[in-house]
Protein backbone atom coordinates (compact mmCIF):
# COMPACT_ATOMS: atom_id res chain seq x y z
CA UNK A 1 0.00 0.00 0.00
CA UNK A 2 3.00 2.47 0.95
CA UNK A 3 4.48 1.80 -2.36
CA UNK A 4 1.74 2.27 -4.25
CA UNK A 5 0.84 5.47 -2.73
CA UNK A 6 4.89 6.34 -3.19
CA UNK A 7 4.20 5.27 -7.11
CA UNK A 8 1.07 8.01 -7.19
CA UNK A 9 3.12 10.91 -5.62
CA UNK A 10 6.01 10.64 -7.90
CA UNK A 11 3.60 10.49 -10.95
CA UNK A 12 1.55 13.50 -9.82
CA UNK A 13 5.25 15.11 -9.12
CA UNK A 14 6.31 14.22 -12.56
CA UNK A 15 3.09 15.10 -13.80
CA UNK A 16 3.08 18.81 -12.51
CA UNK A 17 6.60 18.95 -13.76
CA UNK A 18 5.40 18.49 -17.22
CA UNK A 19 2.40 20.61 -16.63
CA UNK A 20 4.69 23.83 -15.63
CA UNK A 21 7.48 23.08 -18.31
CA UNK A 22 6.36 25.32 -22.19
CA UNK A 23 4.12 23.42 -24.71
CA UNK A 24 7.20 21.01 -26.19
CA UNK A 25 4.49 18.92 -28.30
CA UNK A 26 1.29 19.59 -29.58
CA UNK A 27 -0.88 18.40 -32.44
CA UNK A 28 -1.71 20.91 -35.99
CA UNK A 29 -4.16 19.63 -38.51
CA UNK A 30 -1.57 18.44 -40.31
CA UNK A 31 0.37 15.51 -37.44
CA UNK A 32 1.61 16.07 -34.27
CA UNK A 33 5.07 18.36 -33.59
CA UNK A 34 7.74 18.61 -31.34
CA UNK A 35 9.70 21.79 -30.09
CA UNK A 36 12.86 22.54 -28.95
CA UNK A 37 14.10 24.61 -26.08
CA UNK A 38 15.01 27.67 -25.47
CA UNK A 39 16.39 28.11 -21.97
CA UNK A 40 13.64 26.21 -19.47
CA UNK A 41 11.07 28.64 -20.31
CA UNK A 42 10.26 28.84 -24.48
CA UNK A 43 9.56 26.33 -26.95
CA UNK A 44 10.37 26.84 -30.49
CA UNK A 45 8.99 25.36 -33.34
CA UNK A 46 11.55 25.96 -36.22
CA UNK A 47 9.76 25.02 -39.32
CA UNK A 48 6.18 23.97 -39.46
CA UNK A 49 4.83 23.46 -42.81
CA UNK A 50 1.65 25.63 -43.12
CA UNK A 51 1.33 24.81 -47.06
CA UNK A 52 2.61 22.54 -50.14
CA UNK A 53 5.14 22.97 -51.35
CA UNK A 54 4.60 25.58 -54.63
CA UNK A 55 6.83 23.76 -57.23
CA UNK A 56 6.16 22.07 -60.54
CA UNK A 57 2.70 23.25 -61.93
CA UNK A 58 2.21 25.08 -58.16
CA UNK A 59 4.74 27.62 -59.41
CA UNK A 60 2.91 30.75 -59.58
CA UNK A 61 -0.43 29.68 -58.43
CA UNK A 62 -2.49 30.36 -54.81
CA UNK A 63 -0.88 28.06 -52.32
CA UNK A 64 -2.19 24.94 -51.68
CA UNK A 65 -3.03 22.76 -48.46
CA UNK A 66 0.31 21.21 -46.61
CA UNK A 67 0.42 17.11 -46.54
CA UNK A 68 -0.51 15.58 -43.52
CA UNK A 69 2.57 13.39 -42.17
CA UNK A 70 2.75 10.26 -39.74
CA UNK A 71 4.64 10.08 -36.46
CA UNK A 72 6.30 13.27 -34.90
CA UNK A 73 7.41 15.93 -36.98
CA UNK A 74 10.74 17.27 -34.92
CA UNK A 75 10.64 21.06 -35.86
CA UNK A 76 14.43 21.20 -34.82
CA UNK A 77 15.75 22.86 -37.92
CA UNK A 78 15.02 26.12 -39.80
CA UNK A 79 13.12 25.88 -43.10
CA UNK A 80 14.77 26.94 -45.82
CA UNK A 81 14.88 30.53 -47.35
CA UNK A 82 13.18 31.01 -50.99
CA UNK A 83 15.49 31.40 -53.56
CA UNK A 84 16.77 34.78 -54.06
CA UNK A 85 19.84 36.79 -55.15
CA UNK A 86 22.75 36.05 -53.48
CA UNK A 87 24.09 37.59 -49.67
CA UNK A 88 25.34 40.88 -49.82
CA UNK A 89 28.61 39.03 -48.13
CA UNK A 90 28.89 36.59 -50.42
CA UNK A 91 27.94 33.67 -48.52
CA UNK A 92 24.50 31.17 -49.94
CA UNK A 93 22.40 30.48 -47.37
CA UNK A 94 20.51 27.13 -47.84
CA UNK A 95 17.26 27.77 -50.40
CA UNK A 96 14.69 26.15 -51.71
CA UNK A 97 11.23 27.09 -53.50
CA UNK A 98 10.14 24.61 -50.97
CA UNK A 99 9.59 27.49 -48.68
CA UNK A 100 6.66 27.88 -46.96
CA UNK A 101 7.34 27.44 -43.67
CA UNK A 102 6.46 29.20 -40.13
CA UNK A 103 8.12 29.35 -36.92
CA UNK A 104 6.62 29.66 -33.60
CA UNK A 105 7.96 30.36 -30.20
CA UNK A 106 5.48 29.62 -27.06
CA UNK A 107 5.77 30.65 -22.97
CA UNK A 108 2.43 28.72 -23.01
CA UNK A 109 2.50 25.88 -20.64
CA UNK A 110 -1.43 24.57 -21.28
CA UNK A 111 -3.17 24.97 -24.72
CA UNK A 112 -6.17 26.52 -22.39
CA UNK A 113 -3.51 29.47 -21.88
CA UNK A 114 -4.58 31.80 -24.65
CA UNK A 115 -1.85 34.06 -24.85
CA UNK A 116 -1.95 37.05 -27.22
CA UNK A 117 -0.18 36.38 -31.28
CA UNK A 118 2.43 37.90 -32.34
CA UNK A 119 3.30 37.41 -36.26
CA UNK A 120 6.17 38.76 -37.88
CA UNK A 121 5.89 39.41 -41.54
CA UNK A 122 9.81 40.53 -42.32
CA UNK A 123 10.94 42.47 -44.87
CA UNK A 124 13.72 42.52 -47.49
CA UNK A 125 12.21 44.31 -50.47
CA UNK A 126 9.88 41.57 -51.41
CA UNK A 127 12.92 40.24 -52.79
CA UNK A 128 15.28 38.90 -49.93
CA UNK A 129 15.78 37.72 -46.30
CA UNK A 130 13.95 34.72 -44.25
CA UNK A 131 11.53 34.54 -41.19
CA UNK A 132 13.97 34.08 -38.47
CA UNK A 133 12.21 32.08 -36.75
CA UNK A 134 14.45 32.49 -33.33
CA UNK A 135 14.67 36.28 -33.76
CA UNK A 136 12.08 37.39 -31.17
CA UNK A 137 12.35 35.51 -28.20
CA UNK A 138 13.16 38.63 -25.80
CA UNK A 139 8.98 39.72 -26.96
CA UNK A 140 7.76 35.82 -26.49
CA UNK A 141 9.16 35.64 -22.84
CA UNK A 142 7.04 38.83 -21.83
CA UNK A 143 3.94 36.30 -22.03
CA UNK A 144 2.84 36.27 -26.38
CA UNK A 145 3.01 33.28 -28.96
CA UNK A 146 4.94 34.24 -32.03
CA UNK A 147 4.96 33.16 -34.95
CA UNK A 148 7.28 34.25 -38.12
CA UNK A 149 5.85 33.44 -41.45
CA UNK A 150 8.07 32.75 -44.54
CA UNK A 151 5.97 33.88 -47.99
CA UNK A 152 7.09 33.47 -51.67
CA UNK A 153 10.05 36.73 -52.47
CA UNK A 154 11.47 38.50 -56.24
CA UNK A 155 9.48 36.59 -59.19
CA UNK A 156 8.25 33.89 -57.70
CA UNK A 157 6.48 35.84 -55.29
CA UNK A 158 5.12 38.68 -56.98
CA UNK A 159 5.27 38.43 -60.91
CA UNK A 160 1.90 38.88 -62.57
CA UNK A 161 1.81 37.41 -66.35
CA UNK A 162 -0.96 37.72 -68.81
CA UNK A 163 -0.76 33.83 -69.04
CA UNK A 164 -0.95 33.70 -65.38
CA UNK A 165 -3.90 36.06 -65.36
CA UNK A 166 -5.52 33.61 -67.74
CA UNK A 167 -5.07 30.55 -65.62
CA UNK A 168 -6.65 32.12 -62.36
CA UNK A 169 -10.37 31.25 -62.01
CA UNK A 170 -10.42 34.87 -60.46
CA UNK A 171 -8.71 36.61 -63.12
CA UNK A 172 -5.65 38.24 -61.28
CA UNK A 173 -1.38 37.33 -61.08
CA UNK A 174 0.99 38.45 -59.15
CA UNK A 175 1.13 39.02 -55.23
CA UNK A 176 1.26 35.12 -54.64
CA UNK A 177 3.86 35.99 -51.39
CA UNK A 178 0.60 38.55 -49.98
CA UNK A 179 -1.31 35.29 -50.94
CA UNK A 180 0.64 33.01 -48.74
CA UNK A 181 1.12 35.46 -45.80
CA UNK A 182 -2.91 35.26 -45.58
CA UNK A 183 -2.59 31.71 -45.88
CA UNK A 184 -0.48 31.67 -42.88
CA UNK A 185 -2.90 33.95 -41.18
CA UNK A 186 -5.67 31.39 -41.90
CA UNK A 187 -3.55 28.78 -40.39
CA UNK A 188 -3.04 30.64 -37.36
CA UNK A 189 -6.77 30.75 -36.90
CA UNK A 190 -7.05 27.14 -37.38
CA UNK A 191 -4.39 26.10 -35.34
CA UNK A 192 -2.31 29.07 -32.90
CA UNK A 193 -4.64 27.71 -29.83
CA UNK A 194 -2.87 24.38 -29.60
CA UNK A 195 0.42 26.17 -29.50
CA UNK A 196 -1.47 28.03 -26.10
CA UNK A 197 -2.11 31.08 -28.04
CA UNK A 198 -5.64 32.91 -28.47
CA UNK A 199 -6.66 33.23 -32.12
CA UNK A 200 -9.07 36.43 -31.49
CA UNK A 201 -6.13 38.58 -30.39
CA UNK A 202 -3.51 38.62 -33.59
CA UNK A 203 -1.26 41.40 -33.82
CA UNK A 204 0.65 41.46 -37.01
CA UNK A 205 3.93 43.38 -37.11
CA UNK A 206 6.15 43.59 -39.87
CA UNK A 207 9.54 45.91 -40.95
CA UNK A 208 9.96 47.60 -44.63
CA UNK A 209 8.57 45.17 -47.17
CA UNK A 210 7.28 43.29 -43.66
CA UNK A 211 5.58 46.71 -43.15
CA UNK A 212 4.37 47.73 -46.22
CA UNK A 213 2.91 43.67 -46.27
CA UNK A 214 0.81 44.70 -43.23
CA UNK A 215 -0.71 47.88 -44.69
CA UNK A 216 -1.72 45.64 -47.84
CA UNK A 217 -3.51 43.14 -45.15
CA UNK A 218 -4.98 46.05 -43.28
CA UNK A 219 -6.39 46.58 -47.17
CA UNK A 220 -7.77 43.31 -48.30
CA UNK A 221 -11.01 42.01 -48.32
CA UNK A 222 -8.89 38.50 -47.99
CA UNK A 223 -7.31 39.24 -44.83
CA UNK A 224 -10.56 40.62 -42.79
CA UNK A 225 -11.07 38.89 -39.50
CA UNK A 226 -7.50 37.20 -39.40
CA UNK A 227 -6.13 39.48 -37.48
CA UNK A 228 -7.32 42.42 -35.22
CA UNK A 229 -4.22 45.05 -34.51
CA UNK A 230 -1.48 46.24 -36.42
CA UNK A 231 2.43 47.02 -36.09
CA UNK A 232 3.92 49.16 -38.56
CA UNK A 233 8.18 49.44 -38.41
CA UNK A 234 9.22 51.55 -41.59
CA UNK A 235 6.58 51.25 -44.42
CA UNK A 236 3.52 50.97 -45.74
CA UNK A 237 1.97 50.96 -49.25
CA UNK A 238 0.04 54.26 -49.90
CA UNK A 239 2.44 56.05 -52.70
CA UNK A 240 0.45 56.16 -56.01
CA UNK A 241 0.17 53.86 -57.99
CA UNK A 242 0.79 53.37 -62.02
CA UNK A 243 -0.34 51.36 -65.29
CA UNK A 244 3.25 51.77 -65.94
CA UNK A 245 6.03 48.51 -64.84
CA UNK A 246 6.92 48.35 -61.63
CA UNK A 247 10.64 49.48 -62.67
CA UNK A 248 9.18 52.92 -63.81
CA UNK A 249 6.70 53.48 -61.16
CA UNK A 250 6.35 53.29 -57.45
CA UNK A 251 3.86 50.99 -57.33
CA UNK A 252 2.20 49.05 -60.70
CA UNK A 253 -1.38 47.96 -61.41
CA UNK A 254 -2.16 44.79 -62.42
CA UNK A 255 -1.67 45.83 -66.12
CA UNK A 256 1.88 47.24 -65.79
CA UNK A 257 2.89 44.43 -63.25
CA UNK A 258 1.96 42.29 -66.32
CA UNK A 259 3.62 44.18 -68.85
CA UNK A 260 6.69 43.55 -66.35
CA UNK A 261 6.50 39.77 -66.41
CA UNK A 262 6.45 39.32 -70.42
CA UNK A 263 9.72 41.64 -70.67
CA UNK A 264 10.86 39.07 -67.88
CA UNK A 265 10.19 36.17 -69.73
CA UNK A 266 11.61 38.00 -73.08
CA UNK A 267 14.64 38.89 -71.05
CA UNK A 268 14.65 35.02 -70.34
CA UNK A 269 14.30 33.98 -73.56
CA UNK A 270 11.25 31.78 -72.75
CA UNK A 271 8.27 31.68 -74.94
CA UNK A 272 5.72 30.73 -72.75
CA UNK A 273 4.90 30.20 -68.46
CA UNK A 274 4.80 27.04 -69.12
CA UNK A 275 8.57 27.35 -70.09
CA UNK A 276 9.47 29.41 -67.06
CA UNK A 277 7.74 26.84 -64.53
CA UNK A 278 10.72 24.37 -65.67
CA UNK A 279 13.27 26.82 -64.87
CA UNK A 280 15.63 26.28 -61.87
CA UNK A 281 13.97 28.27 -59.09
CA UNK A 282 17.66 30.42 -58.46
CA UNK A 283 17.67 31.47 -62.16
CA UNK A 284 13.99 33.28 -61.77
CA UNK A 285 15.78 35.20 -59.18
CA UNK A 286 15.44 38.64 -61.14
CA UNK A 287 18.69 40.30 -59.86
CA UNK A 288 20.68 36.93 -60.15
CA UNK A 289 19.93 37.53 -64.33
CA UNK A 290 19.70 41.38 -64.73
CA UNK A 291 15.91 41.81 -64.05
CA UNK A 292 14.45 43.11 -61.14
CA UNK A 293 11.84 44.83 -58.96
CA UNK A 294 8.88 42.72 -58.69
CA UNK A 295 6.49 43.66 -56.06
CA UNK A 296 2.56 43.85 -55.19
CA UNK A 297 0.60 45.10 -57.62
CA UNK A 298 -3.30 46.16 -57.54
CA UNK A 299 -4.47 43.23 -58.62
CA UNK A 300 -8.51 43.61 -57.67
CA UNK A 301 -8.49 40.87 -55.98
CA UNK A 302 -5.93 40.94 -53.17
CA UNK A 303 -5.30 44.41 -53.35
CA UNK A 304 -8.11 46.14 -55.05
CA UNK A 305 -7.89 49.93 -55.31
CA UNK A 306 -5.30 52.35 -54.48
CA UNK A 307 -4.77 52.39 -50.98
CA UNK A 308 -4.94 55.43 -50.43
CA UNK A 309 -8.01 55.98 -51.64
CA UNK A 310 -9.60 52.78 -49.59
CA UNK A 311 -8.53 54.60 -46.61
CA UNK A 312 -9.91 58.39 -47.80
CA UNK A 313 -12.74 56.25 -48.62
CA UNK A 314 -12.78 53.82 -45.13
CA UNK A 315 -12.72 50.08 -46.82
CA UNK A 316 -10.21 48.51 -44.77
CA UNK A 317 -9.45 46.19 -41.76
CA UNK A 318 -10.09 48.94 -39.32
CA UNK A 319 -8.11 48.02 -36.39
CA UNK A 320 -5.38 49.56 -33.73
CA UNK A 321 -2.29 50.55 -35.41
CA UNK A 322 1.19 51.61 -33.89
CA UNK A 323 3.40 52.98 -37.14
CA UNK A 324 6.51 53.49 -36.73
CA UNK A 325 9.72 55.38 -38.39
CA UNK A 326 13.33 55.73 -38.20
CA UNK A 327 15.27 59.31 -37.93
CA UNK A 328 17.40 58.74 -40.71
CA UNK A 329 15.90 55.29 -43.07
CA UNK A 330 17.51 56.92 -46.02
CA UNK A 331 21.35 56.20 -45.17
CA UNK A 332 21.54 52.83 -45.85
CA UNK A 333 20.37 53.11 -49.34
CA UNK A 334 22.15 56.30 -50.60
CA UNK A 335 25.90 56.87 -51.63
CA UNK A 336 28.13 60.05 -52.51
CA UNK A 337 26.40 61.76 -55.67
CA UNK A 338 27.54 65.09 -57.02
CA UNK A 339 25.17 68.29 -56.88
CA UNK A 340 24.89 68.41 -60.39
CA UNK A 341 23.82 64.55 -60.71
CA UNK A 342 21.50 65.33 -57.44
CA UNK A 343 20.02 68.10 -59.37
CA UNK A 344 19.72 65.78 -62.43
CA UNK A 345 17.98 62.49 -60.55
CA UNK A 346 15.50 65.75 -58.79
CA UNK A 347 14.27 66.42 -62.31
CA UNK A 348 13.61 63.54 -63.50
CA UNK A 349 11.81 62.44 -60.15
CA UNK A 350 9.83 65.52 -59.12
CA UNK A 351 9.24 66.91 -62.43
CA UNK A 352 7.56 70.22 -62.05
CA UNK A 353 7.88 70.02 -58.24
CA UNK A 354 11.74 69.67 -58.68
CA UNK A 355 12.61 73.28 -57.79
CA UNK A 356 10.26 72.91 -54.82
CA UNK A 357 12.02 70.04 -54.23
CA UNK A 358 15.72 71.30 -53.98
CA UNK A 359 14.51 73.84 -51.75
CA UNK A 360 13.38 71.34 -49.11
CA UNK A 361 16.06 68.69 -49.75
CA UNK A 362 18.99 71.27 -50.79
CA UNK A 363 22.13 69.69 -52.30
CA UNK A 364 24.27 72.32 -53.30
CA UNK A 365 27.25 70.56 -52.05
CA UNK A 366 28.41 66.84 -51.91
CA UNK A 367 27.78 66.67 -48.50
CA UNK A 368 24.39 68.47 -49.19
CA UNK A 369 23.53 66.25 -52.01
CA UNK A 370 24.31 63.34 -50.08
CA UNK A 371 21.83 63.67 -47.05
CA UNK A 372 19.45 65.28 -49.07
CA UNK A 373 19.13 62.33 -51.26
CA UNK A 374 18.72 59.99 -47.94
CA UNK A 375 16.23 62.27 -46.40
CA UNK A 376 14.15 62.13 -49.87
CA UNK A 377 14.13 58.53 -49.69
CA UNK A 378 13.22 58.44 -46.25
CA UNK A 379 10.44 60.56 -46.49
CA UNK A 380 9.32 59.15 -49.75
CA UNK A 381 9.40 55.58 -48.64
CA UNK A 382 8.97 55.79 -45.24
CA UNK A 383 8.01 58.70 -43.03
CA UNK A 384 5.68 59.51 -45.57
CA UNK A 385 3.42 56.63 -46.29
CA UNK A 386 3.57 56.64 -42.32
CA UNK A 387 2.06 59.77 -41.60
CA UNK A 388 -0.52 59.08 -44.32
CA UNK A 389 -1.08 55.94 -42.33
CA UNK A 390 -1.93 57.45 -39.37
CA UNK A 391 -3.35 60.88 -40.48
CA UNK A 392 -5.84 58.82 -42.75
CA UNK A 393 -6.65 55.91 -40.20
CA UNK A 394 -7.27 59.05 -37.65
CA UNK A 395 -9.53 60.65 -40.09
CA UNK A 396 -11.67 57.79 -41.68
CA UNK A 397 -11.72 54.97 -38.95
CA UNK A 398 -12.62 53.85 -35.38
CA UNK A 399 -9.89 52.26 -34.55
CA UNK A 400 -6.90 54.45 -33.08
CA UNK A 401 -3.63 54.49 -35.02
CA UNK A 402 -0.47 55.45 -32.58
CA UNK A 403 2.49 57.09 -34.21
CA UNK A 404 6.23 56.49 -33.47
CA UNK A 405 9.53 57.64 -34.20
CA UNK A 406 13.11 56.38 -33.28
CA UNK A 407 15.91 58.74 -32.92
CA UNK A 408 18.25 57.25 -30.68
CA UNK A 409 21.86 58.02 -30.74
CA UNK A 410 23.63 54.82 -31.27
CA UNK A 411 26.95 53.29 -32.77
CA UNK A 412 25.56 49.99 -33.76
CA UNK A 413 23.21 50.18 -36.47
CA UNK A 414 22.37 47.97 -39.73
CA UNK A 415 24.21 51.07 -41.34
CA UNK A 416 28.03 51.17 -42.00
CA UNK A 417 28.07 54.49 -43.18
CA UNK A 418 30.25 56.67 -41.60
CA UNK A 419 27.73 59.54 -42.93
CA UNK A 420 25.10 58.35 -40.80
CA UNK A 421 23.25 61.35 -38.79
CA UNK A 422 20.16 58.47 -37.00
CA UNK A 423 18.59 56.15 -36.87
CA UNK A 424 19.19 53.58 -40.13
CA UNK A 425 16.62 51.51 -42.00
CA UNK A 426 16.02 48.37 -39.95
CA UNK A 427 18.02 49.85 -36.80
CA UNK A 428 14.53 49.44 -34.96
CA UNK A 429 14.77 45.39 -35.09
CA UNK A 430 18.04 45.76 -32.77
CA UNK A 431 15.77 47.51 -30.45
CA UNK A 432 12.98 44.30 -30.47
CA UNK A 433 14.72 41.44 -30.58
CA UNK A 434 16.85 41.67 -27.48
CA UNK A 435 20.45 43.07 -28.87
CA UNK A 436 20.65 46.27 -26.53
CA UNK A 437 18.67 44.61 -23.89
CA UNK A 438 21.48 41.96 -23.73
CA UNK A 439 24.15 44.15 -23.16
CA UNK A 440 22.71 46.72 -20.74
CA UNK A 441 26.23 47.95 -19.11
CA UNK A 442 28.01 48.58 -22.77
CA UNK A 443 24.37 49.92 -24.30
CA UNK A 444 22.50 51.70 -21.18
CA UNK A 445 20.97 54.21 -23.15
CA UNK A 446 19.87 51.84 -25.51
CA UNK A 447 19.08 49.38 -23.86
CA UNK A 448 16.65 52.01 -21.73
CA UNK A 449 14.64 52.22 -24.91
CA UNK A 450 14.48 49.01 -25.77
CA UNK A 451 12.58 48.42 -22.89
CA UNK A 452 10.45 51.01 -23.37
CA UNK A 453 9.09 50.12 -26.56
CA UNK A 454 8.86 46.35 -26.16
CA UNK A 455 6.68 47.25 -23.09
CA UNK A 456 4.44 49.42 -25.52
CA UNK A 457 4.28 46.71 -28.03
CA UNK A 458 3.39 43.53 -25.55
CA UNK A 459 0.35 46.44 -24.29
CA UNK A 460 -0.24 47.17 -27.52
CA UNK A 461 -0.60 43.08 -28.40
CA UNK A 462 -2.47 42.05 -25.18
CA UNK A 463 -5.08 44.95 -25.66
CA UNK A 464 -4.59 47.43 -28.43
CA UNK A 465 -3.44 50.01 -26.55
CA UNK A 466 -0.12 50.42 -25.87
CA UNK A 467 0.29 52.32 -22.89
CA UNK A 468 0.52 50.84 -19.18
CA UNK A 469 1.84 51.41 -15.67
CA UNK A 470 5.13 52.99 -15.63
CA UNK A 471 5.73 54.61 -19.16
CA UNK A 472 4.87 57.90 -20.19
CA UNK A 473 1.42 57.98 -21.42
CA UNK A 474 1.24 57.91 -25.48
CA UNK A 475 -1.96 59.26 -27.34
CA UNK A 476 -3.58 58.61 -30.39
CA UNK A 477 -2.29 60.15 -33.27
CA UNK A 478 -3.53 64.13 -34.69
CA UNK A 479 -1.46 65.48 -36.28
CA UNK A 480 -2.25 68.92 -35.04
CA UNK A 481 -0.91 68.22 -31.23
CA UNK A 482 2.24 66.69 -30.49
CA UNK A 483 1.34 62.87 -30.35
CA UNK A 484 4.46 61.16 -31.73
CA UNK A 485 5.91 58.96 -29.47
CA UNK A 486 9.88 60.21 -30.18
CA UNK A 487 12.15 57.28 -28.64
CA UNK A 488 15.34 59.08 -28.05
CA UNK A 489 17.20 59.16 -24.38
CA UNK A 490 13.35 57.37 -23.40
CA UNK A 491 10.27 58.63 -24.58
CA UNK A 492 8.55 61.79 -25.13
CA UNK A 493 5.69 63.14 -27.53
CA UNK A 494 6.67 65.61 -30.36
CA UNK A 495 4.55 67.22 -33.23
CA UNK A 496 5.67 65.68 -36.53
CA UNK A 497 8.65 65.40 -37.47
CA UNK A 498 10.27 66.27 -40.21
CA UNK A 499 6.61 68.55 -41.14
CA UNK A 500 8.18 70.36 -43.90
CA UNK A 501 9.30 67.87 -46.43
CA UNK A 502 6.12 65.41 -45.05
CA UNK A 503 3.82 68.20 -47.13
CA UNK A 504 5.81 68.71 -49.76
CA UNK A 505 5.96 65.25 -50.42
CA UNK A 506 2.33 64.64 -49.47
CA UNK A 507 1.42 67.61 -52.60
CA UNK A 508 3.56 65.72 -54.90
CA UNK A 509 2.18 62.81 -54.23
CA UNK A 510 -1.54 64.67 -54.48
CA UNK A 511 -0.15 65.54 -58.08
CA UNK A 512 1.00 62.64 -58.97
CA UNK A 513 -2.23 60.78 -58.05
CA UNK A 514 -4.59 63.30 -60.26
CA UNK A 515 -2.10 62.82 -63.22
CA UNK A 516 -2.77 59.26 -63.23
CA UNK A 517 -6.38 59.80 -62.91
CA UNK A 518 -6.31 61.98 -65.99
CA UNK A 519 -3.94 59.59 -68.19
CA UNK A 520 -6.58 56.98 -67.43
CA UNK A 521 -9.56 58.75 -68.32
CA UNK A 522 -7.93 59.46 -71.75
Amino acid sequence: MRRIFLLLVTGLLGMATVQGQPLVRTHVETGDLEAVMNGSDLAIYKAIPYAAPPVGELRWRPPQPAKPWDGVLKAEEFGPWPPQPSRRDGSHPKMSEDCLYLGIATPATSVDDRLPVMVWIHGGGFATEHYGGDLWVHLARRGVVIVSVEYRTGALGFMAHPELTKESKDGHSGNYGLLDQIYALQWVQRNISNFGGDPSNVTIFGESAGAISCSILCASPLAKGLFHRVISQSGGSFAPWSDQPRSLAVNASQKGAEQQGVAFQKHLGKKSVKQMRKMDALQLCGDNVGFGGFWPCVDGYVITDDLYRLYERGEYNDVPAIVMTNSDEGVLFTGNVSPEDYKNAAKGIFGPFADEAMKVYPGNTPDEAFHANGDAFRDMGFAWPSFAWASLQAKTGKSPAYAAFLAQPSTVSFSPNPKRRGVSHADDILYLNGTFLTQPDKYPAEAAVAEIMQRYWINFAKTGNPNGAGLPYWPSFDESKPTTMQFSNGASLIMVPNREQIDFVDRFYKWKREETEKMRKN
